[in-house]
């Protein structure tokens, strides 16, 4: 598959989302580039704003097997990943396998369960594999997970650890539609208190396990050169010497960065990445693997303020 073929793909995905979900046109291309780079995303924003039904679009289009869970304050990991259990007709323990075994996981309101339970899902999103009784069981090698959340500042809610964040390739922040397409969701959707079908509004699968394979293959050929590389490295490491920022990004974070950035210069319909494909996406790749000084939070600095600050000051290569 080429550059061209991606594209195509690419395309067709967004248009068959549009068919349930009104605007949204970043998020879904994040959620693009993270599926062509094999990453995990991360979407945060108040309730009713579609994540849950924007996952769910997602996966229908990719005609992948698709999971679901929704994270509570008594949810166990063993809900998540499964368990043995002993068959007593055949005197043997049997996996019963969670519903982590799927190519797309819809993690909803990850952030309202205990971190002992959220850090169930450490191993599945870094190895796509779980440990159960200590045997490795490989997952999908498609394994993703779309996780929600509503913010931190809501009751009820756990901050997700560092550890984990930082398995996320973006983390994107949804804020409420404009009235235009609020008036659009409410013409489409007001007929009904319940969630929407994507099934049921003409949504169809456009890709399968193996075009989507493909096109991951493909991304990972396009170029980077050094002088992008050291770009991407530059950012990343000003996050660290920033005096707004208590602790900057890891290497894993500048690594993701690349992918993510090969990614998107595919969904352009070029084999190559430009600096601008660095700078779109620095921002989504960077918020959650940063924490805010405490002299920052003072001044009253968010942390998304201060990393696009640190974007703009880095010189980027003609």
């Amino acid at each position: 598959m080429d550059v061209n073929e991606v594209r195509s793909i690419a395309e067709r995905m967004r248009a068959e989302v549009g068919k349930a979900i009104v605007g949204q046109t970043q998020t879904v291309d994040l959620m693009l580039c993270a599926l062509f780079a094999g990453g995990h995303v991360l979407l945060e924003g108040p309730p009713g704003t579609a994540k849950t039904l924007l996952a769910q679009t997602f996966a229908q289009t990719l005609g992948l097997k698709y999971g679901r869970i929704q994270f509570t304050p008594d949810l166990m990991p063993g809900d998540i990943i499964g368990a043995n259990l002993f068959n007593f007709q055949t005197s043997t323990f049997t996996l019963t396998k969670g519903p982590v075994f799927c190519d797309l996981l819809l993690a909803d309101e990850i952030n309202r369960t205990p971190p002992k339970t959220q850090a169930a899902l450490l191993e599945a999103m870094q190895e796509r594999s779980v440990t159960v009784d200590g045997k490795h069981h490989p997952l999908s090698d498609r394994f993703t997970v779309v996780a929600t959340q509503n913010p931190i500042e809501q009751q009820g809610t756990y901050p997700l650890p560092e550890a984990q964040l930082d398995r996320f390739l973006f983390k994107q922040v949804l804020d409420y539609p404009s009235a235009e397409e609020e008036r659009r969701i409410v013409a489409a959707h007001g007929s009904s208190a319940g969630l929407p079908d994507p099934k049921e509004l003409g949504v169809q699968a456009v890709a399968d396990q193996k075009s989507i394979a493909a096109a991951v293959a493909a991304v990972a050929k396009v170029r980077l050169t050094d002088e992008i590389t050291a770009y991407i490295v530059d950012i990343v490491r000003a996050t660290r010497a920033s005096p707004d920022l208590e602790y900057g990004a890891s290497p894993r974070a500048a690594a993701m960065l690349a992918i993510a950035a090969r990614a998107r210069a595919t969904l352009e319909g070029r084999d190559y990445v430009i600096p601008d494909d660095v700078k779109a996406l620095a921002l989504p790749a960077l918020r959650h693997r940063v924490i805010l000084s405490p002299a920052a939070e003072i001044e009253g600095k968010r942390t998304d303020q201060a990393v696009a600050s640190l974007i703009e000051q880095v010189a980027a290569p003609r």
